[in-house]
């Protein structure tokens, strides 16, 4: 299903505007898709990834909840709010 677009105008430099012609028809892509790809992967969050051995420091450890509990299944159908914030912490694994 495609997406839907937004127009907008941007001001490029000329010799800006000629350089990402030339590569859009290198790439057999109209301008407008290759500027939708260039900005997509220029804009990505890329979080970094530690290694399986990484070892958390004292000092970092140090910041945890004390004493801290998955919410229940009877907290969750309780409190609407809380159902929605543990949702969308949970979607980020």
């Amino acid at each position: 299903m495609e997406t839907a677009r937004i127009s907008t105008i941007i001001r490029l430099r000329p010799g800006i505007m000629a350089q990402a012609k030339r590569r859009a028809k290198q790439k057999n892509q109209s301008f407008n898709a290759y500027v939708e790809e260039v900005l997509d992967r220029a804009s990505r969050v890329e979080w970094p990834v530690l290694p399986p051995d990484f070892k958390v420091s004292e000092e970092v450890l140090s910041f945890r909840i004390k004493n801290w509990k998955e919410p229940t299944k009877e907290e969750l159908e309780a409190d609407p709010r809380l159902a929605h914030i543990w949702e969308e912490l949970s979607d980020e694994d």
